[in-house]
């Protein structure tokens, strides 16, 4: 089992949704977040005065899947949220030791 977790655009979540769908993902988690990486924010002017944004909005995606669908899912993201600009995001995959569906008692992969 992994867990890929992917911080995206915010408007390119429908389009990640819609091809994470098409591959067969039944679940998906998304948190509204704040961060920045190479882009080191930027500067906006707002009613004349400028300010520097630290922090701009992203998407945290995180997926729990089976490991045979791990290579389809981080293409379909990394298709589906890029953009050719700074700032597409990043996709992690991490092994997941253990999954419970709380309300069956359901472990491993049936419990996803």
């Amino acid at each position: 089992m992994k867990l890929v977790t992917a911080v995206i655009k915010p408007f390119k979540l429908d389009d990640v949704r819609e091809a994470l769908s098409e591959i067969g993902v039944q679940g998906i988690t998304v948190t509204e977040v704040k961060g920045f990486g190479r882009q080191k924010g930027h500067t906006e002017l707002y009613r004349g005065a400028e300010y520097v944004v630290d922090f701009l909005p992203k998407v945290k995606l995180e997926i729990a899947i089976d490991d045979s669908l791990t290579e389809k899912v981080i293409e379909a993201v990394s298709k589906a949220a890029n953009t050719g600009k700074i700032g597409d995001g990043k996709i992690f995959v991490t092994s997941l030791e253990q999954i419970v569906r709380i309300r069956t008692g359901e472990t491993g992969a049936d419990a996803v």
